[in-house]
């Protein structure tokens, strides 16, 4: 079973980083990928999928299930504004932050029990197999 990252997006920020070698700019990176780090592990009754996400809450994530394709998104943007009266200054900071990883479920996957749970800077999600593919316990067949 394999478990497919489709990510069109991701040439882009490759040609980008191909483009923005410290070489270019005195050592400096200009660009990076903030996309999460994901474990996937198969057992004999499900997959597991561990998305590495620390500093979010859950209701930061935006999981879908489009047929066979499972996408698992966030975006914060924070706005951060300091004054000081005193030295007569204003500071305004803006973040953004967002990513997007998507995978395509094999036929064996039972969509309609998927289940996520977010705890201690770790996404995961649970996604068992179908009755009909999980082993079969071994029988003994007789002799007539």
């Amino acid at each position: 079973m394999n478990l497919v990252k489709k990510n069109p997006s991701n040439l882009f920020p490759a040609i980008m980083e191909e483009f923005f070698k410290p070489d270019y700019f005195g050592g400096v990176q200009t660009f990076s990928s903030n996309v999460p780090s994901v474990n996937i592990k198969e057992t004999d009754t499900q997959f597991q999928i561990e998305l590495a996400a620390p500093g979010l809450k859950k209701e930061n994530f935006n999981i879908e299930l489009d047929n066979e394709t499972l996408s698992i998104s966030s975006e914060i943007k924070t706005e951060k504004e300091e004054n000081n009266e005193k030295e007569l200054y204003t500071r305004k900071e803006f973040s953004y932050s967002s990513f997007k990883r998507s995978f395509t479920l094999p036929k064996t996957v039972n969509a309609e029990n998927i289940e996520a749970n977010y705890e201690n800077g770790v996404l995961v999600l649970t996604l068992p197999k179908r009755e009909e593919a999980l082993p079969k316990p071994k029988r003994l067949i007789e002799i007539n």
